[in-house]
């Protein structure tokens, strides 16, 4: 992801509350909580690194919102790195309901 544009990262993260709901499928999510709260914290610093609210969705309309010469390279690298660690704990979630439903 490190030659990600802004509309990748804006894809991406608009895409993270879907691909929760799918990895978590049919688990408890109060079994889950200590890696949706991960989940959550990289979207807070992304929150943060663009001046959104707290939300995915919302951090994807501020990344589509931001002209493409209004952007440093230090934004998008954090949101690169948000972006891929988010990635990494949606992985650990899938495994995770995955092994506390037995599929």
């Amino acid at each position: 992801m490190s030659a990600s544009t802004p509309d990748d990262l804006a894809t991406t993260f608009q895409s993270l509350a879907r691909r929760r709901r799918e990895a978590i499928g049919d688990a408890d999510p109060a079994a889950l909580r200590g890696l949706v709260d991960e989940l959550q914290r990289h979207v807070d610093a992304a929150a943060n690194a663009v001046g959104s609210a707290a939300d995915a969705a919302a951090v994807a309309a501020a990344i589509r919102a931001r002209p493409a010469d209004a952007w440093d390279d230090a934004t998008l690298e954090d949101l690169r790195r948000e972006a891929l660690d988010a990635g990494a704990v949606l992985r650990r979630l899938t495994a995770a309901a995955e092994a506390a439903t037995g599929d």
